[in-house]
């Protein structure tokens, strides 16, 4: 029987690619699905059915997916950070260029003179007040140095900026792919004190919802530009306003508009163009596409956001994977259950994220439907898959 994938959104036919055929069934009108594939399609109130395993967002930010009720229900979430990296990094540097030498603000001038006569005098007569700075030799700093964030922070130093960068849950990984030049900011206060040009490359969670607020802004450079790239609730729209009207923001460039903000002062806002590029769509998509398949087809998972970066490499024999809360005596419960069915483990992985744990097991002898029961009723387990049977 074949597996089925739902599709929620128009996603680039590159997906079809990782699912063969003869094995998978993926489209719009697919009923109780093993997989989903995601862009924008609001998840919140959508019912999940039993059969479903996993969840790929074809994109980085997941704010429309319900990840808690997710976890509960042993549903791995997937999104594909760094796949649109470059096509949000170009909006930034140009926004950046843009913003600082005015140009949004001389091209609406310029628009409003057709049907005018004289418009080459007009344009060389007004041009002086759009008259802006270059970014080279300026300071930006970069909130969240993670696949956006540290492609931002190594091109703009290529540009010639000055650049410093903030992000205490920086991994060793992402630190590797930072120039050597990049500086670092001990704390946000510090780096909105220091920087003419400040951009936000984090996610939005609860505890970094309003993360710019009015005691951010009271520490911030006069005059700064602020970018925003990332997601509009980063942002405390109040404080904002106030640090407009000020002046302690010069402008404010968002890929997030709203009713709200865009009647504000000097904001430019940009309609969510960040990510939307050919290259981009088709690169998230195939992204998820392959971490959706290698979930279903092997149970490893990359690029969680729910659960833990688990791998075990390929195996002739049987595997098992379980999802379980993060709790003492888990794994030696799991292995006594298969040692009492006489089942031999071959290989073994064990992480947690959290409240959360997986476990991945290799077995040289087929699992009985008997000894999945018993693994089920393990208390704090949430699923138990046998990805197959043993040879």
């Amino acid at each position: 029987m074949k597996k089925r994938i739902a599709l929620l959104n128009n996603i680039s036919s590159i997906i079809y690619s990782a699912f063969p055929a003869d094995r998978y069934e993926v489209g719009k009108d697919v009923d109780d699905p093993q997989g989903i594939i995601v862009r924008s399609a609001d998840c919140k109130e959508m019912q999940f059915n039993p059969s479903l395993l996993g969840i790929a967002r074809a994109g980085v930010g997941y704010n429309n997916i319900p990840i808690d009720r997710c976890t509960e229900a042993g549903i791995c979430v997937f999104n594909t950070p760094g796949a649109n990296a470059n096509a949000v990094k170009e909006l930034v540097l140009a926004s950046a260029i843009m913003a600082g030498r005015n140009v949004f603000e001389g091209v609406q001038w310029t628009q409003s003179l057709k049907g005018t006569e004289g418009v080459e005098k007009a344009v060389e007569a007004g041009k002086k007040q759009f008259v802006g700075p270059e970014i080279k030799n300026k300071k930006l700093g970069v909130i969240g140095l993670g696949a956006i964030g540290a492609m931002v922070a190594n091109d703009a130093y290529a540009l010639g900026m000055e650049v410093i960068g903030y992000d205490p849950f920086l991994t060793v990984e992402a630190a590797w792919t930072l120039h050597r030049n990049i500086q670092r900011a001990a704390t946000l206060e510090a780096l909105v004190a220091d920087c003419d040009i400040i951009t936000i490359h984090i996610p939005l969670m609860d505890k970094t919802r309003n993360m710019i607020d009015e005691e951010i802004f009271n520490k911030m450079q006069k005059g700064a530009i602020l970018l925003n790239f990332a997601r509009g609730g980063l942002v405390d729209e109040q404080a904002l306003k106030v640090a407009l009207e000020k002046g302690t923001v010069r402008k404010y460039i968002t890929d997030f508009p709203n009713d709200t903000i865009i009647n504000y002062p000097n904001t430019i806002c940009v309609p969510h163009l960040g990510a939307s590029s050919p290259e981009s769509e088709e690169n998230c998509a195939e992204m998820a596409a392959a971490q959706l398949y290698d979930y279903l087809q092997t149970g490893n998972i990359r690029n969680s956001v729910n659960l833990p970066a688990c791998q075990l490499p390929p195996y002739e024999g049987g595997r098992l994977t379980m999802i379980h809360k993060n709790m003492p005596n888990m794994v030696s419960q799991i292995t006594s259950v298969l040692a009492k069915e006489n089942v031999n483990i071959a290989h073994m992985n064990n992480r947690s994220r959290g409240a959360v744990a997986y476990t991945m097991i290799d077995v040289d002898q087929p699992v009985s439907e008997q000894t999945v029961e018993a693994i089920s009723a393990i208390e704090g387990m949430i699923r138990v898959r046998v990805i197959k049977s043993a040879y």
